[in-house]
């Protein structure tokens, strides 16, 4: 799908990491909360509470979760999931679109 429908969002981008992470939050009509973004290339570290699914939309990232020593490779139309209370390693070589689906 290349759209949400009937959505809240939250006008006050997310800036994380100095303006290499942008992203605004998202409320779907039945309550499930995702955001939407732009990671620019750069290494980073990110936690997550919740679990998540990184939705890759364009872009290329090399990715290490906790606990993992090598990085996996991922590329738009690609995801990966996230464990919660967990993080990872990101390294963006080609700007990221992405969607973060929590829970």
């Amino acid at each position: 799908m290349s759209q949400f429908e009937n959505v809240s969002v939250t006008k006050k981008a997310n800036v994380y990491f100095d303006g290499k992470c942008v992203s605004h939050s998202l409320v779907l009509a039945d309550g499930t909360t995702k955001s939407v973004g732009v990671i620019l290339p750069s290494a980073l570290t990110f936690t997550t509470g919740s679990p998540e699914i990184m939705e890759l939309l364009e872009g290329e990232c090399r990715v290490t979760l906790a606990g993992e020593t090598e990085p996996t490779t991922y590329r738009g139309g690609e995801s990966f999931e996230v464990p919660g209370d967990s993080s990872f390693q990101i390294e963006v070589v080609e700007t990221l679109h992405y969607v973060c689906h929590f829970g």
